[in-house]
């Protein structure tokens, strides 16, 4: 018996080597996806429905964590500095693009520290006034703000926020002065519109757009929203120039086998296209998208110009 034994042992390593690399292929690695802002907003929702099409379509655990702070640049700059496998992150606008633009000690390089993936959603703003006052086109805004320089105010989420920048970009467009009032976030700054303290503000769709007291003057996408089908965009309005999303990806550190960005890419770009999660991102007012790791890359790279120029050329500083 203790000879058969002997026997057959080199027959069965030989077995078990063969089966080795299927093994460990089919037991994948879990992944880490960190959001780089708190629970409950739409970053969390879109990192947590693109964590749920990795792990149907490669297979392996993600697990989400968000760690907020400085304007999402904590959860980014950890990924930047952590190992090439393994971990993800949610980029987006304010991270990747508005942040470093505003803030000169963010410590990373959004283009460079990063092997971008892909896009999850780009999601409009609008610009919005009370449904009970007396602006009521895109046209009543302009002439009312060239009528008295500053007369006009407008809120936005706080200092060096998109809401802000999106502000000195609609500014320049139409050759206004308008009056900026930051606040804390969305929610005091839509109380503030509708109880007439402030006359308007630019801020993201999902935060806004189903408040039935403010009224959608334009939407920044350059076609109608599905979901705000009779609210005019910001091309009809004669503001091109005015095209502007809160866009959210994913992207690795810069070291990041392409091959695995690759297969992210393609497990992402599969779930977000199905009929169900199409419906589902319109309702955020986001158009589907199937954009491979080098358009989101150069994307990317070219947000960070835009937004790095308009930073400039109004002063904007956050420190």
């Amino acid at each position: 018996m203790h000879r058969r034994t002997l026997l057959a042992a080199p027959a069965l390593a030989a077995a078990l080597a063969l089966a080795a690399p299927a093994c460990a292929q089919s037991a994948r690695r879990p992944l880490r996806l960190v959001v780089p802002f708190p629970a409950g907003g739409t970053a969390d929702l879109l990192g947590r429905l693109a964590a749920r099409e990795i792990e149907a379509g490669l297979g392996s655990p993600v697990v989400v964590e968000n760690r907020a702070g400085a304007g999402g640049a904590i959860g980014s700059d950890s990924v930047a500095r952590g190992p090439a496998e393994g971990t993800i992150l949610l980029s987006n606008i304010a991270s990747q693009a508005i942040g470093p633009a505003v803030n000169r000690s963010v410590p990373y390089n959004p283009v460079t520290d990063f092997r971008h993936i892909a896009l999850v959603a780009a999601v409009p703003s609008a610009i919005a006034v009370a449904a009970d006052g007396p602006i009521r086109t895109m046209a009543d805004l302009v002439a009312r703000a060239k009528a008295q320089a500053g007369a006009v105010r407008f809120g936005s989420t706080g200092i060096g926020t998109s809401s802000h920048v999106k502000l000195e970009l609609l500014k320049r467009a139409a050759g206004v002065d308008i009056t900026h009032v930051p606040y804390r976030g969305s929610a005091p700054a839509t109380t503030d519109v509708i109880g007439g303290q402030v006359e308007g503000l630019i801020a993201a769709v999902p935060d806004i757009g189903n408040n039935d007291r403010l009224r959608l003057l334009a939407i920044t996408l350059p076609e109608r929203a599905t979901r705000w089908p009779n609210v005019p965009t910001v091309v009809e309005a004669g503001f091109p120039t005015l095209v502007a999303t809160n866009w959210f990806g994913l992207s690795g550190p810069a070291g990041m086998p392409a091959e695995q960005a690759a297969e992210i890419n393609r497990a992402v770009v599969a779930g977000l296209n199905t009929p169900a999660m199409i419906e589902r991102l319109a309702q955020l007012g986001a158009p589907p998208n199937r954009m491979s790791p080098a358009e989101y890359s150069e994307m990317v790279s070219s947000e960070v110009t835009r937004w790095a120029d308009i930073a400039r050329s109004a002063n904007i500083r956050v420190e």
